[in-house]
């Protein structure tokens, strides 16, 4: 009988509940599918059972070449595979063995212990002979435990690059809450006008830039508290000493500088001060265009240099000398002329109009939050 044959057949001795203990999975199971995939299972040097190391015992090592071990499976009685990754484990690493296989008949989990992470971390594949398509048992079967495979190492080759494709998934998996949370944090200029486009395509109004930052920071701050009070639960009863550590750090680590705040003598008012004058404004954005045009006047040169900047926005320029030149293909965004002739994009956020005078500021050589202090309101 072929692989599928067998899985055919084991699958409906397990519903009927044929494998009642260990024994009788290694025989009916274990045993039967290794002769299906090519080993001599009656050969124990080839296929090694209750393979003893160092006072303890494994149930079967597959050995390639003959007597020498490349891989060790652990049987347990069906539904009674929960937690013994640790012995076996423990097995594959005091004989340099580098796949390791846990199964109750039913659940087939494949492991290679010299990679990094926790135990299921380093898990590759988890197979239900009898919730998974027969096929696919099969392939995952012939994939890691064919003994043509094995012999030529293929099979732990293919574990291995199976493992990096889990391994980079996971990695990805646990990036993208911090990518949104940053994207949000900076409010990042694409996202923003992506939901301003479909908003004004819903009802025919286009929200400005600072109402759908707003939006989307109450939507990413409502997801992250329950989980930031499970983690800090957790750390509290956990780990106290790593939770203070952490926070330490945090506290005493260079953090990036915060929004220039206005002074005592600024009052509130919308606008900026500049070496003890102060230049009011109606707006955020009219704050930025009179930055722009005392920056301009006040060194000729400054146009060029900000606008030669190699990075601006994400889709975007601040400043050009073409208002062509500011937006690809979005007229619609908007623009101003400032007074020197230069143009200026005009569709930002509070917190983008903030870090475009920081910009500015360190294009001009002038310390923004002390020679120059803006106040772009609440």
């Amino acid at each position: 009988m072929g692989v599928e044959q067998e899985i055919e057949a084991i699958r409906t001795g397990i519903r009927v509940g044929r494998f009642s203990n260990e024994a009788s999975v290694s025989q009916g199971i274990v045993l039967r599918l290794l002769a299906a995939l090519g080993w001599e299972c009656f050969n124990p040097d080839v296929v090694w059972p209750e393979y003893s190391l160092s006072g303890r015992r494994v149930d079967f090592a597959l050995c390639s070449p003959p007597g020498k071990p490349i891989a060790f499976i652990e049987v347990k009685q069906i539904g009674q595979s929960e937690g013994a990754e640790r012995q076996l484990f423990e097995y594959a690493f005091h004989d340099g063995v580098p796949l390791a296989i846990l199964t109750d008949g039913r659940e087939w989990n494949f492991f290679l212990p010299g990679e990094q992470g926790s135990y299921g971390e380093r898990r590759v594949y988890k197979l239900d002979l009898v919730e998974r398509d027969v096929e696919e048992c099969s392939e995952r079967l012939e994939r890691y435990l064919l003994h043509a495979a094995v012999a030529s190492g293929a099979a732990i080759q293919a574990a291995r690059d199976d493992y990096r494709n889990v391994s980079k998934d996971r990695q990805m998996q646990a990036a993208l809450p911090k990518a949104w949370r940053l994207i949000i944090e900076d409010e990042d200029e694409m996202l923003l006008e992506i939901v301003a486009d479909r908003v004004e395509s819903l009802c025919g109004f286009k929200p400005e830039p600072d109402t759908v930052a707003k939006f989307l920071k109450g939507i990413s701050s409502a997801q992250a508290a329950p989980q930031a009070a499970t983690t800090r639960t957790a750390a509290t009863s956990t780990r106290p000493l790593a939770s203070l550590a952490s926070t330490t750090a945090l506290t005493s680590a260079p953090q990036p500088a915060p929004a220039a705040r206005p002074s005592q003598a600024m009052s509130g008012q919308i606008g900026f001060a500049f070496e003890g004058r102060f230049h009011s404004a109606r707006t955020a954005i009219d704050t930025l265009r009179q930055v722009f045009d005392l920056l301009i006047a006040r060194d000729p040169t400054f146009g060029e240099r900000f606008a030669g900047l190699p990075r601006h926005g994400r889709t975007r320029r601040y400043l050009a000398r073409e208002v062509n030149e500011l937006y690809q293909n979005r007229p619609d965004l908007g623009s101003v002329r400032l007074q020197s002739g230069w143009w200026m994009s005009t569709n930002h956020s509070k917190q983008t109009i903030g870090q475009i005078i920081a910009m500015a500021c360190d294009v001009a050589q002038v310390a923004y939050g002390k020679d120059l202090v803006a106040n772009l309101g609440d």
